[in-house]
């Protein structure tokens, strides 16, 4: 292991020295072999820990020992050569064997396969005996989820079918997107600049400029489409044989069921923000006036009316943010300073780099943070953001190999309240007129997590129930069906173009299968959470607690247990009411 890594990136030495590392092999043999021992103890023709406490409890432990040595969820193998490949996709040595790995790791985990199908076969009687028995309760909820999953399971051989086919049918599809996605440039003032960094600098240009630059994201995505269209055809339809085989009714069923809300909870948020799509609508009405044009184009959805004073570098961002994460809590501004210390985040936007941001850590590895940073207001919140994922992964740690992951509604919970938390620091430090601003900036980024996310989700909706029913769809279709749900949030104030809808081309959420509705689910959340500290400093403790609970149980129970109700909408519902208000607000600030 090595410790030398350059400033502002990644220190992947936390994992491995390198590709060529001789551990790499030993943790993935080391995995193996644990698997083939535990499928040898239990797949056995008895099977007694189906009937036998002692023997369920037994491998149950060992069960979650490799879990906790070697991470079933994702190997560090994989983890390591997938972020080598997202710091560089030319990498073409880390990607052969990160397929490799990943083939292996399917085979290997398959060997555990049986284990899930043969617990989901329990007795209803013995489900009911072994939940209540206090020698189980650690386990309680992960055998709940099992029982409630039985229903959708394949048998052994086809389970083994479906995990080495999500190569193939899933991942390498995705790789292939990533590294087009990647290789892109835009051409901009005689330089060539990351397509990444292209769409970071739209929001933050003017007019003509936002213009320009827009439309020439818009070609080179119309250029890239022919294989989008093949991908996301590829994609749909392999969910869409899922799904008919596991015997989920409707496209979204799945995800809903792996972030473990309550499906009823999650429509009655989509229901509720859809039909107030009116609020984001009167927002850009006013953003019209601000901009002073009479209507708006599609790249104008992020524009600033005027910037915040003053530029954000990274070095300067961290400093505000460590002190503000400190205010809260000293524990937050110390893993902060020690990410930055042990290359944990990986900061500026380079050709072959991935977009975005993200955050991923697990039980049994070091946390990385991805940025692509700009100096602007938008990317000093998006390391708070961030870094609102990586406090909950570090605090969920001691929640073990069982629980510490947690459902990706509570994860979008957790980064928005931080990057909230930011948010209101750096207002208080403004003068008036620019407390305008960003309360503008403020309404735009609640707009864009809650509404444009729901109408991302019902756009993922209409994209496969489209799919089910005519077996295909064309990237004109996606691209029109694309514009037409950004059209019902945005509103008659926007005169949109076909080329905007080649959007999708770029928009990595739509595959990851409506993985979007968490962020209006958070962002709704978060902002009870706030509202709950503002009156009562002392909920901060209430706070932890959230942040500590990992995923021992459902996001609707983890939520109850801090006195935070989202079963009946209302609060999905207040906290929509609060941003008209702060629409109100500034319609008067302004006038």
């Amino acid at each position: 292991m090595t410790n030398k890594f350059k400033k502002n990136e990644w220190n992947l030495g936390l994992l491995y020295s390198s590709i060529n590392d001789k551990q790499i092999e030993k943790d993935m043999t080391s995995l193996e072999n644990l698997c083939e021992d535990f499928n040898k103890k239990y797949a056995t023709a008895d099977r007694k820990f189906l009937t036998d406490k002692k023997e369920l409890v037994e491998s149950l432990e060992k069960f979650f020992y490799i879990d906790g040595i070697d991470g079933l969820l994702t190997p560090k193998p994989i983890m390591f050569l997938t972020f080598t490949i997202h710091k560089d996709s030319s990498n073409i040595k880390a990607q052969s064997l990160l397929n490799l790995m990943n083939n292996r790791a399917t085979k290997a985990l398959n060997k555990l396969a049986f284990y899930y199908i043969d617990l989901g076969k329990i007795s209803i009687n013995k489900q009911s005996e072994f939940l209540s028995d206090p020698q189980l309760a650690k386990y309680k909820f992960f055998l709940t989820c099992v029982f409630s999953d039985a229903k959708y399971n394949l048998s052994e051989a086809e389970e083994r079918i479906m995990n080495l086919k999500s190569l193939p049918a899933s991942q390498m599809w995705d790789i292939g997107h990533n590294k087009i996605l990647t290789s892109v440039t835009i051409k901009w003032k005689g330089k060539d600049i990351p397509l990444a960094q292209a769409q970071g600098m739209v929001g933050e240009s003017n007019k003509k400029n936002r213009d320009s630059l827009s439309g020439l994201i818009a070609t080179e995505l119309k250029k890239i489409s022919v294989f989008s269209e093949a991908e996301m055809n590829a994609l749909v339809t392999n969910k869409k044989i899922d799904d008919e085989l596991r015997g989920y009714t409707r496209p979204y069923d799945d995800t809903i069921r792996r972030y473990r809300n309550d499906p009823k909870t999650v429509e009655k948020l989509v229901e509720i923000v859809t039909k107030s799509f009116n609020v984001p609508q009167k927002f850009y009405k006013l953003k019209a006036k601000l901009l002073k044009l009479k209507t708006l184009s599609y790249s104008d959805r992020s524009a600033k009316y005027a910037k915040v004073n003053g530029d954000f570098p990274f070095e300067s961002s961290i400093k505000s943010l460590t002190k503000t994460f400190g205010n809260f809590d000293s524990k937050y501004s110390e893993i902060l300073k020690n990410y930055i210390k042990n290359g944990q985040i990986d900061v500026y936007a380079k050709k072959g780099k991935m977009g975005g941001a993200y955050c991923w850590g697990t039980f049994q590895t070091p946390t990385f943070v991805l940025l692509n940073h700009t100096n602007s207001l938008h990317s000093y919140l998006t390391i708070a953001h961030e870094m609102g994922h990586a406090f909950h992964t570090e605090l969920s740690k001691p929640q073990g190999p069982i629980y510490s992951s947690y459902s990706f509604s509570l994860a979008e919970t957790a980064s928005t309240f931080f990057e909230s938390l930011a948010f209101e620091e750096i207002v208080e430090s403004l003068p008036e007129k620019q407390r305008v601003i960003a309360l503008h900036n403020q309404i735009d980024d609640d707009i864009s997590t809650i509404f444009r996310q729901v109408a991302c989700f019902n756009f993922e909706n209409d994209i496969h129930n489209i799919v089910r029913k005519n077996g295909y769809i064309s990237k004109e279709e996606l691209a029109d069906l694309h514009n037409k749900n950004m059209k019902a949030y945005l509103g008659p104030v926007f005169k949109m173009n076909h080329d905007d809808g080649y959007s999708f081309v770029q928009w990595w959420h739509i595959r990851q299968f409506f993985y979007v509705y968490s962020y209006a689910y958070g962002q709704l959340v978060s902002k009870a959470l706030l509202r709950r500290y503002k009156k009562d400093k002392g909920f901060i403790k209430s706070i932890e607690k959230f942040l500590s609970a990992g995923g021992k149980d459902t996001p609707e129970n983890i939520l109850k247990e801090i006195g935070i109700d989202v079963t009946s909408g209302q609060l999905f519902q207040e906290g929509i009411d609060q941003i008209a208000e702060d629409i109100k607000r500034l319609e008067r600030l302004i006038k």
